[in-house]
């Protein structure tokens, strides 16, 4: 029996750049390979601009990783993405070096997890080379629709934004005429015209794209699947629960100097909480927000932790240390796997009440919610949480299950299987590339 070849881009490698969707989408990449009729294929972005190089002969920017013969690193230098219409300057990036990977393994479905750092030119091409095979694309954040890194965040107050417009985005962005927003619109619209089906991990996400203009039909609410992991045995179940836990990326939308704010705060109100920092890509931070942290972490003294980055198979380990995780992120977020990961080790989770956050945790059955950015109410919260007797084991026996992984796998290949191209809107031949315009 012939197995369908299904190719998944994605636009870092965790094991160079940890994230929560290079996580999920290497974990899906190898949960596929179990699969005995699908033959999975990764490519993963890697390249200067805080990631570690992987060997790369000049010319040929695909490199294998490790000995897996279906698992590619595609080399991109940041110096040459035009991340204002998210393209790729050299265009043989697409069409020699990557549509010559295309043309010689021949997928049967095409699922982007992203397309970062690589352009969504290859949208473009993979449907003009591959005219009948299925183009899925899971959206982790908002990147078509704002420049701002696809926060959703104004610059201008550092809100979150419900509204992209070229008036409102060239407020952000001053030095951008409204005409080019127009016009990165337009050409990004044309390349994700070509996907045959999106799928959102939250309810939040899809309504914002659906607001933007993709159709209802073309978008699908698909959450991340997880491998379930075995909460290991309480060190100690009769502790005092007042042990938080930040488990993520360090940067200027998710919230940490907020929490640490909140930590001073709690250093004279109830001085025996304490927080144990797990975070990645503090070295990549600009300069002046690394030092805003580095401020607050000395004023927060000695009852936080910082413990920096971990690895997947940490966390069993430290979610056992802990018992509450908190989740003070600023913008919008899509469905933060730090959440499910929570959930999976029975620890209620303190969010921000807003975006996919406030989908994911019910206040008062599986977790709490604050104002986001309110360091003060978020201090409070947790004093009267980790003080309450049975407050946290109410919350941790309000935990349901978490999708899993196999439940995830067996709605993916439903869709690959759903998907027609022959009688889809868009298999028509596109031209090879859309031009970014000067």
């Amino acid at each position: 029996m012939k197995k369908k070849r299904v190719l998944y881009v994605l636009h870092n490698h965790p094991t160079l750049r940890p994230g929560g969707a290079e996580a999920y989408a290497l974990e899906l990449y190898r949960t596929m390979r179990e699969q005995p009729d699908i033959e999975p294929v990764l490519v993963a972005r890697s390249g200067r601009g805080g990631d570690i190089d992987p060997t790369v002969h000049p010319g040929a920017p695909f490199s294998v990783v490790g000995s897996d013969p279906n698992e590619y690193f595609l080399y991109t230098d940041t110096d040459g993405v035009d991340f204002f219409y998210e393209t790729y300057r050299d265009k043989s990036l697409y069409t020699v070096y990557i549509a010559d990977f295309l043309r010689t393994f021949k997928p049967d479905v095409v699922h982007f997890q992203h397309t970062h750092f690589i352009g969504y030119d290859m949208l473009t091409l993979t449907r003009r080379l591959l005219p009948d095979v299925p183009i899925v694309y899971t959206l982790h954040e908002y990147l078509p629709i704002c420049h701002r890194d696809g926060q959703l965040v104004r610059t201008t107050t550092e809100e979150p934004c419900l509204e992209s417009s070229p008036r409102r985005c060239h407020e952000c962005f001053p030095e951008w005429p409204q005409a080019y927003f127009f016009l990165r619109e337009r050409l990004i619209k044309s390349h994700l015209e070509h996907v045959d089906q999106f799928l959102c991990p939250s309810n939040f996400l899809l309504e914002r794209y659906v607001d933007w203009g993709i159709p209802r039909e073309k978008l699908r609410f698909e959450d991340y699947g997880r491998i379930p992991q075995e909460p290991l045995p309480d060190p100690n179940p009769n502790r005092p629960r007042t042990r938080l836990g930040f488990f993520g990326q360090i940067s200027p939308y998710k919230g940490v100097d907020v929490l640490l704010e909140a930590m001073r705060v709690l250093g004279q109100k109830a001085p025996d909480v304490h927080l144990d920092l797990h975070g990645a890509n503090i070295d990549v931070l600009p300069p002046a927000y690394k030092e805003h942290i580095e401020t607050r972490l000395a004023a927060a003294g000695p009852n936080v932790s910082f413990v920096g980055p971990y690895t997947p198979g940490d966390v069993p380990r430290l979610m056992a240390n802990i018992d509450w995780v908190v989740v003070p992120s600023r913008w919008w977020e899509n469905s933060p796997l730090v959440i499910q990961e929570a959930f999976m080790h029975k620890r209620p989770v303190v969010c921000s009440r807003i975006g996919g956050m406030a989908e994911k945790v019910t206040d008062g059955v599986d977790g709490i919610h604050f104002t986001k950015s309110n360091a003060g109410e978020l201090a409070d919260k947790v004093r009267i949480a980790t003080s309450t007797p049975g407050e946290w084991e109410r919350l941790r026996d309000g935990i349901g299950s978490v999708y899993s992984m196999d439940e995830h796998v067996a709605s993916l290949r439903a869709i690959y299987e759903g998907l027609d191209r022959g009688s889809a809107a868009g298999s028509k031949a596109a031209p090879l590339l859309a031009e970014a315009p000067g």
